[in-house]
């Protein structure tokens, strides 16, 4: 039997504070867990929506060091930006604070001292990477190697970013400081770590008693318990974070993954006085929404901490999403290979919602997924304005043409009428199951499916051609499309508040409840309706194509970041180099050469004649732009034969970085056959 519970806490990942947010993020746990709680405030139940910014991972102080400034500094900055795009993309958090707080200080401290004082905590001297040239020793995200299971050379000591396997730091090969990249050694320290292995067993009878968990979670967890869980380190040697509440603690912080997640309950308590009511009372479900990158901390770490604090309820589910990637290729932030929110919101002003559809209905709710702009496009035009608007617009517009904009009169139904409400009746609860069960890519679809009813219910009636014949049949047709279109302003605003509302607007409602969708009342006799618009816009191609070809230049710009000057050549004696008969000359005429794409037939005065040099600088320069120009040329190389000519020498080129030309010329006008000396 399902239990039922008074309230429910949801949590969403606490993210750093390190940079903005992109689609990655929005699609792994954000966009699920709003679908779900403004589900949930619809259906009038308890709910509080938690979540905020993880200020004190190593990746805080990484981050500030790269940019010159303190780590509070990028905390002050990121905090700001991600905040204000979460507010304006619709995410509708009761509270979104940060770990930085003195109220989240505290709470930490408090729990890891009961802990302590419960004998909890096993104290233990190992060794641990040291950086014998920065003098500190090195957190896990401070020493990167290869990953011992994919191969990946830039993987942390804690996460390999690309297979996603949670990782040790000696577990990597050729470990090396991220801070001076020199190889660590091993060096003594002290720290207190949560002994999961003798709390395996409780662990185990936890997750057993949720088989209900997805698939790609549990099979996590299950990997993790099989492997046998070993001991993990609360503390950390670092100056950023929160001090260790205990005596002769000088330079030890906690560990990020036990202050991240009280971070849920001291922004709780941020919000509300009744804030034990979601923490400490088992009549209430916690909900933690998670990417599955942090599954291991959500589903073992942190109920092992709730466990041995013994005050607090542990997550009824964590259902935790797979990686989106982008365009093929994997999300990544230092690559600038991303769809960051912030710049989308900016671009695509007041298409907020057509970016919820789209993330909500390729979200990788069991495995990876792909977002393409083209799919993108493909959605926005087929689906929300080809479908969805569409259908709205039809029955707005023919109201308003023959029925004053107001509703008309819902007369004598057939028996076509009957079974298209009939099935809008059976759709709320079937969207609610899946909603409730977080299949959202299920319940988009099902929603998507009243747009299709109320489509296909006035292609099939024609009350554009009815109304020529039988006015009143046409109002009964007008009053059936426009409640399936109140039924869409209560059955999409989980997925699209934005739209939700305007359509509500649009029919002249305030607000309706989830207990009323499925009803072909909700709009009254004569009620006024007010076309004001669109839903949504066509995107166009050009538009699109812009966003493709900004990846592009952020993959262009990867490479030349990477790209290193080439070696120099071996040595050559002063009298090889004296050989060389080097002059500057001017292009008196230039044209392509037939049959080949990078042949320039040059025509040069080098002050004695005019010679023939063939350059291959085709794909560089256009012929007509480069007559007129000096340029400095190889006057002895010996005559070649190419494409029928005879080519006299070689122009010289400088290469830059991303592989374009350029010529090499004087800083003044010189004479023809001036010789470089």
């Amino acid at each position: 039997m399902t239990k039922t519970f008074k309230r429910t806490t949801v949590t969403a990942a606490l993210i750093y504070a390190n940079g903005p947010i992109h689609i990655g993020h929005i699609a792994g746990c954000y966009l699920p867990a709003d679908i779900y709680v403004r589900y949930l405030r619809a259906t009038g139940q308890d709910v509080k929506f938690i979540s905020g910014t993880d200020e004190h991972g190593v990746p805080i102080t990484i981050k500030a060091k790269k940019e010159g400034v303190t780590p509070q500094e990028v905390v002050d900055k990121y905090y700001k930006i991600i905040k204000d795009s979460f507010e304006e993309f619709g995410i509708s958090f009761d509270i979104y604070s940060r770990t930085s707080n003195q109220v989240h200080h505290e709470m930490s401290q408090d729990i890891f001292k009961r802990i302590y004082d419960k004998g909890q905590f096993t104290e233990e001297t190992t060794e641990q990477y040291y950086d014998e040239k920065a003098k500190t020793f090195l957190a896990d995200r401070y020493i990167v190697g290869t990953c011992p299971k994919c191969g990946n050379e830039s993987a942390y000591g804690d996460q390999c970013e690309r297979c996603g396997s949670t990782l040790s730091p000696t577990e990597l090969i050729n470990p090396r400081s991220a801070l001076s990249g020199e190889p660590p050694i091993m060096k003594a320290t002290k720290n207190w770590y949560l002994p999961l292995d003798a709390m395996q067993p409780m662990l185990e009878k936890y997750i057993e008693s949720h088989p209900e968990w997805k698939t790609n979670v549990l099979g996590q967890v299950k990997s993790w318990l099989n492997d046998g869980l070993k001991p993990r380190a609360m503390t950390r040697d670092l100056d950023w974070g929160i001090k260790v509440p205990l005596p002769d603690t000088e330079g030890k912080v906690m560990y990020v993954w036990f202050d991240a997640p009280i971070g849920y309950i001291s922004m709780t308590k941020e919000l509300t006085d009744q804030w034990e009511l979601y923490w400490k009372d088992p009549e209430t479900r916690l909900v933690n929404f998670i990417g599955k990158d942090n599954i291991v901390f959500h589903c073992l770490i942190f109920p092992a901490m709730c466990m041995a604090d013994g005050r607090f309820i542990v997550a009824d589910n964590v259902p935790a999403n797979e990686f989106m990637n982008l365009e093929g290729d994997k999300i990544s932030t230092s690559r600038n290979w991303a769809v960051w929110l912030h710049e989308y919101l900016r671009e695509f002003e007041g298409k907020q919602d057509v970016l919820r559809y789209v993330l909500a209905a390729s979200a990788p709710e069991t495995k990876d997924s792909d977002f393409t702009w083209a799919d993108f496009q493909t959605r926005n035009n087929s689906e929300l304005v080809g479908i969805f608007g569409n259908f709205v617009n039809r029955a707005v517009v023919l109201t308003e043409k023959n029925f004053e904009s107001k509703v008309p009169k819902q007369g004598e139904l057939t028996e076509f009428d009957q079974q298209t409400l009939a099935t809008l009746q059976e759709l709320p609860s079937k969207i609610a199951d899946s909603i409730a069960n977080y299949r959202f890519r299920e319940a988009l679809a099902l929603t998507m499916d009243v747009a299709r009813l109320g489509n296909k219910y006035l292609a099939d009636t024609e009350p554009w051609k009815v109304i020529k014949t039988d006015p009143e049949r046409t109002a009964t047709i007008l009053n059936i499309g426009l409640q399936i279109a109140a039924n869409l302003s209560i059955l999409c605003e989980p997925f699209m508040p934005f739209t939700s509302e305007k359509l509500r607007k649009i029919l002249n409602v305030e607000s309706l409840q989830w207990s009323e969708a499925g009803r072909a009342d909700l709009l009254s006799e004569g009620q006024a309706i007010t076309n004001i618009g669109l839903l949504f816009e066509k995107i166009e191609d050009a538009t699109v194509a812009a966003q493709v070809q900004k990846l592009e230049d952020a993959k262009r710009q990867n490479l030349l970041a990477g790209k290193e000057v080439p070696a120099i050549k071996e040595e050559v004696k002063y009298d090889d180099f004296a050989k060389m008969d080097i002059r500057i000359g001017t292009i008196v005429a230039a044209e392509k050469v037939a049959k080949s794409k990078k042949l320039l037939k040059l025509t040069i005065n080098d002050g004695l004649k005019e010679r023939i040099i063939l350059s291959g600088i085709g794909e560089h320069f256009q012929a007509e732009n480069i007559v007129g120009q000096q340029v400095t040329f190889l006057a002895n190389l010996a005559p070649r034969p190419m494409m029928g000519m005879t080519s006299e020498g070689m122009v010289l080129m400088a290469e830059d970085k991303d592989g374009s030309l350029s010529f090499i010329q004087p800083d003044k006008q010189i004479w023809n056959g001036g010789i470089v000396a």
